[in-house]
């Protein structure tokens, strides 16, 4: 059985309520509980796009258990098609995913996470889907040294996974940015084994992106027993590449021109010290930096609009010694 529910998530200044609509597909037989949203950030709209496909597919005869899908999470971003929310809608957490589980009488996405956490924090799994850049690598980031999370990550079936630490053995840099306050972070603190899908390409439907996404969560379902299986998918081992999270990155030395060197290409292993451009002073033809590799493991980005500032980064290096 589907059902449909028109939520209200907050209100503006002016009363006008900020919603969004929540579908519940319920199973024939008792089972486990999956939450899956997508467009936290507003100009991430292939998962929204995943989540419409897996409604078409989504046999309610076969379904066992509970389903819970928010296509909208972020209505707030998702209108004004970008990351986070402009500052005068809420200036002290302008980014809905550092947040959670939210508060119900904080900030505007404060609010909007404490609502949905009330179907979120209930679940047995979650699905937060989100989607990179036409420069970066589809990939699934959970929580690293998590067995639960693990199979989760192995279930949705990117070629990447990326372990990502926290607490105690985070990065500073992760502190830093407040990833703490991340769904999936929140969830796993809360026993609710969690992945983060990153599918490639914001802004813009894209078909392989999409397709990913939506065979993502079929083997989700399939991993739990919620369709057509026990538990166990039945499909080939996961046999991808698991990394360390993505803070890795080679910045920017000046502003300029980036110039990719030729036969650099998403995905490959690289080494410390490998030559993958360089950025150049366009009206004086100087050569600025040499962008070399600073540590071994796989580039899972590159910038691809070739003028950069200084600090922004060029390459982001996934590392492969995580266990």
């Amino acid at each position: 059985m589907h059902t449909a529910e028109r939520l209200t998530l907050t209100r503006l200044p002016s009363g006008v309520p900020v919603e969004t609509t929540v579908h519940t597909y319920e199973g024939d037989e008792d089972g486990p509980t999956l939450y899956a949203q997508a467009a936290q950030h507003g100009r991430e709209i292939n998962g929204t796009e995943v989540l419409r496909r897996l409604h078409e597919r989504l046999d309610h005869d076969e379904l066992s258990g509970r389903v819970i899908v928010v296509p909208v999470a972020d209505p707030l971003t998702f209108d004004h098609i970008s990351y986070t929310t402009p500052e005068v809608i809420d200036s002290v957490n302008p980014n809905m995913n550092r947040v959670w589980p939210g508060d119900a009488e904080g900030s505007l996405h404060q609010r909007i996470a404490a609502r949905l956490w009330e179907y979120a924090g209930d679940a047995d799994a979650i699905v937060d889907l989100h989607t990179g850049s036409p420069d970066m690598l589809t990939h699934t980031v959970y929580l690293k040294g998590d067995e639960e999370c693990r199979a989760l990550a192995e279930a949705f079936g990117t070629e990447l996974l990326l372990a990502e630490a926290a607490g105690d053995d985070a990065d500073t840099e992760w502190s830093e940015r407040n990833f703490g306050g991340k769904l999936r972070v929140a969830a796993t603190r809360e026993g609710i084994p969690s992945i983060t899908p990153e599918l490639a390409h914001n802004k813009q439907l894209v078909e392989s992106a999409i397709e990913v996404g939506v065979e993502g969560m079929v083997g989700v379902l399939e991993h739990m027993g919620m369709l057509g299986g026990d538990g166990d998918s039945g499909g080939e081992e996961w046999d991808g590449t698991v990394a360390r999270n993505h803070l890795g990155r080679v910045k920017a030395a000046d502003s300029g021109l980036f110039l990719v060197d030729d036969g650099v290409e998403l995905g490959q292993s690289i080494s410390s010290g490998d030559h993958l451009g360089r950025v150049f002073d366009p009206t004086t033809y100087e050569v600025l930096q040499e962008v070399e590799a600073d540590r071994d493991g796989v580039l899972y980005s590159v910038a691809l609009e070739s003028t950069v500032t200084a600090g922004q980064t060029l390459v982001g290096v996934a590392l492969l010694d995580v266990e």
